[in-house]
């Protein structure tokens, strides 16, 4: 479960603060601001992972004789919540219905959640003719989000549940975001892109050859891969919006494990036209090849930190592949600690405090998550998990199927299967 913490509360479930007066009027009014106040810092801490439930208990002080005297400590409780009670309330207007469906889904699945009647805040609105607009309420009636929204009814709902997360936990949120991913529908590999939820899955290319190792820019409107269409394995880039494609390298030998710098500008790939494969980085419109490995094992998989620095890889010296880390200008890579002999397909969380990767172990491929402040965990079985936008959720497949994984409660839902083997998924941020 998601535990909350707070700057300005200590780490306690619960917070007394004895508050003495000895008049009853000074208590009424030190009482009120204080729920005032509470109300203000609870908002604030929202947007800093907090979750604040509020129980306040007064006494009222009996008086005699004109004079008034403390019976009891009157107490004022806060207690920290895993997740935070929400109610989305059927919003009005031809989409209302749809919209309120793809929000609730979004809500939950981002795990920040629970979708209740007896709620701190309350999510409505309406929606019709491609516009939104979405409304988010605390208990005491006071506005805490407000915005209008322009285009498809999904698409409206999904900024919208963003726009809810990142409000009242300052995480970002990842409804609008897509997954580009490998499938073998038509009988042969080929690049697909859908909604993260699995829904408007299309297939992008037809090359009826292999294609492998999509990767979404961050952005969302280009996908680089590796296709054999020239019968060679050379990289290309898809941009979605006109789906105009080019290809960007094309060194003789392998050209593969391309993955899009942070700012869409760079890609980092794997390129054996020295002999071996060698990490490289290019352009994102192909030139100004730079090699940044010089060893005689094999480099492969990379991705990016989330500052565009540095960059993680499996190196394989034929000793097993581990985890390195090295500039993104070139130098001598660095090995990672994981405690695993096996280690393969990194990929670097947005926060920059996690890498999620492959691992064998229970007869196949196991998710790992190395922290790299020290230590390591499996967290399950699967293959070339990727990081979700909130640095939580991971997307990764197994068995064929789309899944996602939340890491913190564990809780695993199938996103998207029935497209033959789905493979390689790629999570824009």
């Amino acid at each position: 479960m998601l535990k909350s913490t707070s700057s300005s509360i200590p780490n306690n479930d619960s917070v007394a603060v004895a508050l003495w007066t000895t008049l009853g009027a000074r208590l009424y009014h030190i009482s009120v601001a204080l729920r005032t106040r509470l109300r203000a810092a609870s908002a604030r801490q929202a947007a800093k992972r907090l979750q604040l439930s509020l129980i306040v208990t007064t006494t009222i002080l009996s008086a005699l004789g004109g004079s008034i005297f403390a019976q009891e400590v009157p107490t004022i409780t806060v207690s920290k919540g895993d997740k935070i009670n929400l109610t989305v309330s059927p919003l009005g207007g031809s989409e209302g219905a749809a919209v309120t469906k793809t929000l609730q889904n979004d809500l939950m699945l981002s795990g920040y959640f629970i979708l209740s009647g007896n709620a701190a805040y309350i999510a409505r609105g309406t929606a019709s003719g491609g516009s939104l607009q979405g409304q988010v309420v605390d208990r005491s009636g006071g506005t805490v989000l407000s915005k209008s929204y322009s285009g498809r009814a999904r698409e409206n709902a999904h900024r919208f549940a963003d726009e809810i997360i990142e409000t009242l936990t300052g995480n970002k949120g990842f409804a609008n975001s897509k997954v580009a991913f490998i499938a073998t529908r038509s009988g042969k590999k080929e690049v697909y892109v859908a909604d993260y939820d699995g829904s408007n899955a299309r297939q992008m290319t037809h090359d009826g050859v292999i294609s492998v190792h999509p990767s979404m820019s961050p952005d969302g409107r280009r996908i680089a891969y590796t296709s054999y269409q020239s019968g060679y394995p050379d990289v290309y880039v898809i941009d979605l919006m006109s789906g105009a494609r080019n290809r960007i390298v094309n060194f003789p030998g392998t050209n593969s494990g391309a993955s899009f710098s942070p700012d869409g500008g760079r890609i980092a790939l794997s390129v054996s036209k020295d002999g071996n494969p060698e990490l490289y980085t290019v352009s994102a419109s192909g030139g100004g090849a730079r090699r940044l490995t010089h060893t005689r094992g094999v480099e492969s998989g990379p991705s990016w930190s989330p500052s565009g620095d540095e960059i993680v890889y499996s190196f394989d010296d034929s000793r097993g592949p581990q985890l390195y880390r090295i500039s993104a200008g070139g130098g001598s890579g660095q090995p990672i600690a994981t405690g695993h002999g096996y280690c393969t397909e990194p990929n670097w969380s947005p926060d920059g405090k996690k890498i999620a990767f492959n691992v064998r172990g229970g007869g196949g491929f196991e998710i790992a998550i190395v922290d790299l402040n020290g230590g390591s965990r499996v967290v399950g079985a699967g293959e070339n998990p990727v990081w979700g936008a909130d640095s939580r959720h991971i997307m990764f497949t197994e068995g064929g199927a789309l899944y996602m994984l939340d890491t913190v409660t564990s809780h695993k839902n199938k996103i998207l299967d029935r497209l033959g083997k789905i493979t390689e998924p790629s999570w824009s941020r």
